[in-house]
């Protein structure tokens, strides 16, 4: 009896949702395909009907956990509310506790550096809709540099955040970061000055 005409595009689905999540907690050395398969509840033949290789799969959890880690603040909110929302949220402690759905970006910098030219680009392209979204959401139409070094402050925050052992300077480093892109991105020209 064939498979359902959704069976794949599910199976697809489960093996980036897995991938995203194992990748964002242990970079690409420390899980195999077949880690990757089994936490998706699928075999590892079925890996390669969908991907070619752990590298190109990689690559592809990277735009899949930044899509769906940005997809709930587009949803139902003005602009403006949406930009709140998100940087709230991502400058937060459930951002970086959480097991499922971390953003890229903040959780696999360093480990992209020393990954092929697709996964680096797959970042950069990444990276940029961040920057151009930010953009987009912002009441104050901020020039180019100030999404830059905001993007800069969530995704380091973020990552720094992780690595301290902590706990006030975790919050208070998240509260600054926090403050500091709502003033680069609402803030115009009190920002540069």
């Amino acid at each position: 009896m064939p498979y359902p005409s959704t069976h794949k595009p599910q199976s697809r689905e489960k093996i980036l949702h897995s991938a995203a999540k194992l990748f964002s907690h242990q970079g690409f050395d420390n899980v195999s395909i077949d880690n990757v398969m089994a936490d998706a509840g699928l075999t590892r033949g079925a890996f390669y009907s969908h991907f070619p290789d752990k590298s190109t799969l990689y690559a592809e959890a990277i735009t899949y956990a930044a899509k769906n880690r940005f997809a709930k603040y587009t949803r139902g909110l003005d602009p403006q509310g949406r930009l709140a929302v998100l940087l709230s949220s991502y400058l937060s402690r459930e951002h970086f506790e959480q097991d499922t759905n971390p953003c890229p970006l903040a959780f696999l910098a360093t480990d992209v550096s020393h990954r092929d030219p697709l996964v680096r680009n797959t970042y950069t392209r990444v990276y940029q809709g961040m920057v151009k979204w930010l953009d987009k959401l912002s009441s104050n139409s901020p020039m180019r540099e100030q999404c830059l070094a905001a993007t800069a402050l969530m995704i380091g925050g973020v990552a720094i955040a992780r690595a301290l052992d902590d706990s006030e300077t975790v919050d208070e480093l998240l509260a600054a970061c926090l403050q500091q892109s709502l003033l680069l991105l609402e803030g115009g020209a009190n920002a540069n000055g």
